[in-house]
């Protein structure tokens, strides 16, 4: 059989079947949906209404000729891009204020869409500085957003802008955003928050200034000069991190009150919140992210009282389920959901203002996703969990009272739900191995009830042939049950054994086999089954949505037992009649690039060949809070950085290998490569070697993609198949 992939489809974005409307969000007045969405299958989004009453479809702003390229955003907003993994362009955020206008950050600043059918109203321009984090006030009538590292504020009528905070020119410190730690591995986007009157703003300043800097040159630029350079303040596993303290700042007075966080300035702020009852309340992580303590302040002397605190003997795992409770009979004072991993796995409780916990919403050994609303009127929490499966996902609602859990999702899959604010009905965005994305209107109160949207249908599905991989699961050497992926190759290539390749992540808060259509949508996956291997994925122990304990079992310890949960995998195909032991290869990317090169060091036996993109070479080359959230520090687990290190197993690499890393990567630095170069070198170890001058952690340009998928086909068919 001929492919029916070409190599430039596995390159190219978006993938088939996976083209919905994002960003969809309920109109103030509940008639109404709004969404980002292309005309065209492009990544390129303009933003849409459509009535849900009687399905009319409305363009409200095409931003063709002002909005995002890959060409004309700020470094700030790559930047930020890169922290999402985020490929849209055009129109790609907007926000609905409680009046009714919409906020469209773009290229040029900011613009508001006063009602449809209007032209979009420019509020701020950037040509002072780029415009960063722009949201409406809860009251709908001014706007705040950040730029040269402090925060303004600009009514939404327009008019004159005043800047709220100062100091950061004179001092290098930051005003209302979040720091590179926070982004990239705390999920937390934001460095400001509104207080729901309107008056106050809760703030950061971040002070990084005794971080070194870090120094990305970009050598693929055809002239030196501006732009040629990046610096970056990138703390190291075991080095200092930012400073962060918290202000509240009244927007009249505008002088800034500070919250007492306590006398350990080496904490996370993990999470903030604006309580009902006028406090703020913090969430703060110890260094050694074992020990969460939830802090309620007094916005007008910044004392703290400390509410609850969690403490782990393996890791906290942050999440995003608080939610305050309006008062009720049971609670006149009002409450919170807090989610916790007491258990084992991450469940709901509800507590009082005192701290005190008044009951456990949920439990079992299964997992809270998402906490998707609260009907506050009929004392209900509507949730997503793993309750059917590990391999997906589903709607539940429960109550403020007992642990009665009905199951609202019914179709099998990944269900991404959006409640309306009345809590009558719900986006249920969903897919299963066998049927691409669809978008549907369903009700709250009737399973049953259903109308479709949306359905991302694409004729390159059928064209591509595209198979329905196959759900498997096994045991591992200790008996724990795994879950994986094979793609068969078409049955001209026989009954096998076959040549394999092992697609690889393998690292934490990940998971990778589940039942939605991106699992059949991996053209990689695809393509390298048409050229005759069997492909495999695994994941392994330390993986996502499987507990505490399950995730728990590389602390202190990468990259060991997550290459043996591989190996058994391999072996388990083997036993099936599916594998060629001769000819098994291994690719993987970000943690995926580092398994590869364990899984080739580690098990030189069962992987013949790897093929490592953007990998973590060792573990003191990585930022802190990802990698001391389990590996500890570096001062404290020496010995454990010095084992998880690739360069421990070097004089074990005797196949194949092929490293590809991007020069400008600011998340893994090519450093992690470039090191591994020199221990391959003086090991005497051979070794191929892609580059890309001009990207990051993600490859973005179409001409690299194509190339880089080229090159790995070739890589694995030449090592593999063509002995």
């Amino acid at each position: 059989m001929n492919p029916t992939i070409p190599v430039e489809a596995v390159a190219r974005y978006p993938i088939p079947g996976t083209v919905l409307p994002s960003a969809v969000r309920f109109s103030p007045d509940n008639e109404w949906l709004t969404y980002l969405d292309s005309n065209d299958n492009s990544l390129t989004k303009q933003l849409y209404r459509l009535h849900l009453e009687s399905g009319e479809i409305k363009l409200l702003a095409d931003a063709a000729q002002v909005g995002s390229t890959e060409d004309n955003i700020s470094l700030e907003e790559k930047l930020r891009r890169e922290r999402l993994r985020q490929r849209a362009l055009g129109i790609t955020q907007y926000a609905w204020s409680t009046l009714g206008q919409i906020l469209i950050p773009l290229p040029t600043g900011l613009f508001i869409l006063d009602a449809p059918g209007k032209p979009l109203r420019q509020l701020i321009s950037s040509e002072n500085g780029a415009i960063q984090n722009g949201r409406f006030s809860p009251n709908g009538k001014c706007v705040s957003y950040v730029q040269n590292d402090e925060i303004h504020l600009i009514p939404t009528e327009g008019g004159a802008s005043q800047q709220l905070t100062d100091g950061a020119q004179s001092t290098g410190k930051m005003h209302g955003l979040a720091e590179y730690i926070a982004q990239e591995e705390m999920g937390r986007t934001q460095g400001y928050w509104w207080a729901p009157n309107s008056q106050q703003i809760a703030f950061t300043e971040v002070d990084e200034q005794h971080i070194p800097v870090y120094r990305i040159m970009h050598q693929g630029k055809d002239q030196v000069g501006d732009g040629a350079q990046e610096d970056h303040r990138y703390p190291f596993a075991g080095m200092p991190n930012a400073k962060v303290r918290l202000a509240v700042l009244d927007i009249e007075e505008k002088t800034p009150v500070w919250m007492d966080l306590g006398e350990d300035e080496d904490i996370y702020l993990a999470r903030v919140h604006w309580a009902g009852n006028g406090r703020l309340l913090a969430q703060i992580l110890n260094r050694e992210q074992t020990q969460l303590r939830l802090l309620s302040f007094d916005p007008k002397t910044g004392e703290a009282t400390e509410l609850l605190q969690e403490n782990s003997d393996v890791w906290i795992n942050l999440n995003n389920q608080f939610r305050v409770i309006k008062p009720h009979e049971e609670l006149p004072d009002g409450g919170f959901v807090w989610a916790s991993e007491k258990t084992g796995y991450r469940h709901l409780y509800l507590y009082d203002w005192s701290g005190k916990e008044i009951r456990q919403l949920t439990q079992g050994d299964w997992m809270i996703d998402g906490l998707s609303a609260i009907d506050h009127q009929k004392k209900q929490i509507y949730f997503t969990a793993t309750k059917e499966s590990p391999t997906e996902k589903h709607l539940y609602r429960t109550s403020f009272y007992d642990q009665t859990i009905s199951k609202i999702t019914t179709s099998p899959g990944m269900h991404q739900v959006h409640l309306n604010l009345a809590k009558q009905v719900f986006i249920d965005i969903t897919s299963d191995i066998e049927a691409p994305y669809s978008l549907s209107l369903r009700a709250l109160n009737d399973t049953d009830s259903s109308k479709q949207l949306f359905f991302a249908n694409d004729e390159k599905i059928e064209e591509y042939q595209l198979q329905t991989p196959q759900i498997v699961s096994f045991k591992n050497r200790t008996g724990e049950t795994l879950f994986g992926t094979i793609y068969h190759p078409p049955s001209s290539f026989g009954k096998g054994p076959f040549p394999t390749i092992v697609s690889v992540y393998g690292g934490p808060h990940a998971q990778r086999v589940t039942n939605q259509w991106t699992l059949t949508a991996d053209l990689r996956a695809q393509f390298l089954s048409q050229h005759g291997f069997l492909v495999f994925k695994c994941d392994n122990r330390g993986s996502a949505r499987r507990g505490l304990a399950f995730e728990g079992h590389i602390k202190h310890d990468m990259g060991n037992h997550e290459v043996s949960d591989q190996v058994d995998g391999v072996h388990w195909l083997v036993e099936q009649g599916l594998t060629d032991l001769n000819q098994v290869g291994v690719y993987g990317w970000s943690y995926g690039g580092y398994m590869a090169l364990m899984c080739l060091a580690q098990a030189g036996d069962v992987f013949k060949t790897a093929v490592s993109g953007a990998p973590v070479t060792h573990w003191d080359g990585y930022d802190t809070c990802y990698t001391e959230r389990y590996m500890g520090l570096p001062q404290q687990n020496a010995e454990g950085y010095e084992k998880s290190s690739v360069m421990h197993h070097i004089d074990k690499i005797n196949g194949n290998l092929m490293i590809i890393h991007g020069l400008i990567d600011e998340n893994v630095h090519f450093r992690h490569t470039a090191r591994l170069i020199n221990a391959l070198i003086k090991a005497r170890k051979p070794y191929d070697l892609r580059l890309f001058p001009d990207e990051r952690h993600s490859p973005r340009g179409l001409a690299d993609r194509i190339y880089m998928e080229e090159q790995i086909k070739d890589y694995f068919v030449n090592t593999l198949i063509a002995q």
